[in-house]
C-alpha cells in the first residue's frame, strides 16, 4: 500500500493534480482512496462529478452510519471521502480532520477498502495538529507538496518541509519533493528549482499552465477522464507513475488513539 500526503497552498491546484493523480492510478488498474483534508471538502468533485457528504456531516446527522454513508465511488473506481470541517463560526478545522481519521478508523476503512494507494489532498496554509495529522501519526508515508514560483506557495513549501523533517526522526513521513504546477509567474522554474535545493529536496516533475485544465473542472471532470487523448492527461499520467516509483510500499499504520488535540487550538 502506497500512502502519499499531497500539500499545497490554498489555491495553488494541490486538488486538481490529487485528483488527476488518483484518476490516472486507478485507471491503470490500481485501487485508489482520496481522502480530502480540506475544509471546503470540494477534494474529489473533479472525481465523482460533484460534492458528496462529508465525514463530520454524516457523524453529526447520522448516528447508525456506516462506512457506505462516507466512502463514494468515482470514476474508475476511486474511492472518495471528505473529511468536512466545523460550521462556520463554530469549530476547528483542525480538530475536524481528527475526528473524521478516528471515525474512519473505528469503522475499519482501510481494512474493509484494501487500497492499494491513499492519496491525502492536505491544505498547505495551516501548519498546526490537525492539518499536520496525516504526516505526523504515520498515515501518509511520502509527502509532496504542489507548488508555483509564487512567494507564498513557496513559503507554505517551505514550512511543510519543514514540519516533514521535524517528524522524519520518529519515523513517520518523508519528504519526496515539490510538484510544480506553473503558473507563468517571471522566471518561474528557476525559483521553484532554487526553492527546492534551499529546502534539500528536488522539483519531481513540472505541470505547464494549460486550459484543458480549466475547460475539465468546468465540468466537474478529471483531465484524464474529461479530455483522456490530451497532452496534459498524459502528463498527469507520468507524474502518477513518478509518485508510484517515489513513494514506499508500506502496510499497516498508526491509529491516532493517543492524540486527541490539534496543537495550538481551542
Amino acid at each position: 500500500m502506497r500512502r502519499i500526503a499531497i500539500y499545497g497552498k490554498g489555491g495553488i491546484g494541490k486538488s486538481t493534480t490529487s485528483s488527476n493523480i488518483s484518476d490516472a492510478l486507478a485507471e491503470s488498474g490500481l485501487r485508489v482512496m482520496q481522502i480530502g483534508c480540506d475544509p471546503k471538502a470540494d477534494s474529489t468533485s473533479m472525481i465523482v462529478g460533484g460534492r458528496i457528504p462529508t465525514v463530520l456531516d454524516i457523524m453529526r446527522d447520522k448516528p447508525d452510519r456506516e462506512l457506505d454513508d462516507m466512502v463514494h465511488e468515482g470514476s474508475h473506481g476511486v474511492l472518495c471521502v471528505e473529511c468536512g470541517g466545523p460550521r462556520p463560526g463554530t469549530g476547528c478545522a483542525g480538530r475536524g480532520i481528527i475526528a473524521a481519521f478516528q471515525e474512519l478508523d473505528r469503522l475499519d476503512a482501510m481494512d474493509v477498502y484494501k487500497p492499494d494507494v491513499i492519496i491525502y489532498d492536505v491544505l498547505g496554509d495551516v501548519v498546526c495538529g490537525g492539518f499536520a495529522m496525516p504526516i505526523r501519526n504515520g498515515y501518509a508515508r511520502d509527502v509532496f507538496v504542489v507548488t508555483s514560483g509564487e512567494r507564498m506557495s513557496l513559503y507554505a513549501a517551505r514550512n511543510i518541509a519543514t514540519a516533514v523533517n521535524d517528524f522524519k526522526q520518529d519515523g513517520y513521513a518523508r519528504f519526496g519533493g515539490l510538484i510544480q504546477n506553473s503558473r507563468g509567474v517571471e522566471d518561474e522554474d528557476r525559483l521553484v528549482l532554487e526553492a527546492a535545493k534551499e529546502i534539500g529536496s528536488e522539483m519531481i516533475f513540472r505541470l505547464p499552465r494549460s486550459p484543458t485544465v480549466q475547460q475539465c473542472e468546468s465540468k466537474d471532470s478529471t483531465v484524464v477522464s474529461g479530455a483522456p487523448d490530451s497532452d496534459m492527461a498524459n502528463l498527469y499520467r507520468k507524474l502518477s507513475k513518478v509518485l508510484l516509483d517515489r513513494s514506499e510500499d508500506i502496510s499497516g499504520g498508526m491509529k491516532i488513539d493517543d492524540y486527541s488535540g490539534c496543537d495550538g487550538c481551542n
